[in-house]
């Protein structure tokens, strides 16, 4: 494989982890617009057990929202662990394709 060839894959692979990191960000933000949704809900359950009188089924509401939320969190947080991962192939790919092209 000639040096343009070698660029031109590294360039293809280099479009490929640009194209996963902004697949990764639309899932990020999803994840981020859902925990939001659910950290209302808490909010909700919180002042709603705050006027009334403390009732079994609020409270089994809140603990399963709460539950929701950390389950949210965990898969926003896997989500960022991805992209960072893959950032980290897109800079190792820019300085492969710096090195074909004698920079």
């Amino acid at each position: 494989m000639n040096a343009q060839d070698q660029t031109l894959d590294l360039l293809r692979q280099r479009v490929e982890r640009v194209a996963e990191v902004s697949a990764l960000t639309a899932k990020a933000l999803k994840l981020t617009q859902a925990l939001s949704g659910v950290e209302m809900d808490i909010l909700r359950l919180e002042l709603e057990i705050g006027r009334s009188a403390p009732s079994q089924k609020l409270a089994r509401e809140l603990q399963d929202t709460e539950d929701k939320v950390e389950t949210q969190r965990k898969a926003h947080a896997d989500c960022m662990e991805e992209i960072a991962a893959v950032e980290t192939e897109v800079a190792a790919l820019d300085r492969m394709i710096a090195a074909t092209r004698g920079g």
